[in-house]
């Protein structure tokens, strides 16, 4: 599934994230009410942007690059510690691939 907003596109790594990610039901079941509902802001602060670069620039969900194993991916604050973590798919298509929700610390 793809969904789409401003410049960016979203996917997902699996099937699993990716219900996390579009079903409230889901989300709310595996993480409660109030993370279900960050996950959604987040991932509709992505599709409104029209770049990765542009979310870090404007501190979108405190969107910052990740090193060591974790390079070439993103992350957002979801709450504390859990992390929205991502990746840059493509050049001329800006895509995210929306990897998993994780506490990487």
């Amino acid at each position: 599934m793809q969904l789409r907003g401003g410049l960016l596109k979203v996917e997902f790594s699996d099937r699993k994230i990716e219900k996390e990610c579009t079903r409230a039901s889901v989300a709310e079941k595996r993480y409660g009410k109030l993370m279900a509902g960050k996950i959604q802001q987040r991932i509709d602060q992505i599709t409104a942007s029209d770049s990765v670069e542009q979310m870090i620039q404007f501190n979108v969900g405190r969107c910052h690059p990740l090193g060591k194993n974790r390079k070439g991916q993103y992350a957002v604050d979801l709450i504390h510690p859990y992390r929205l973590v991502f990746e840059k798919k493509g050049t001329e298509i800006k895509i995210v691939n929306i990897i998993e929700i994780t506490d990487y610390h």
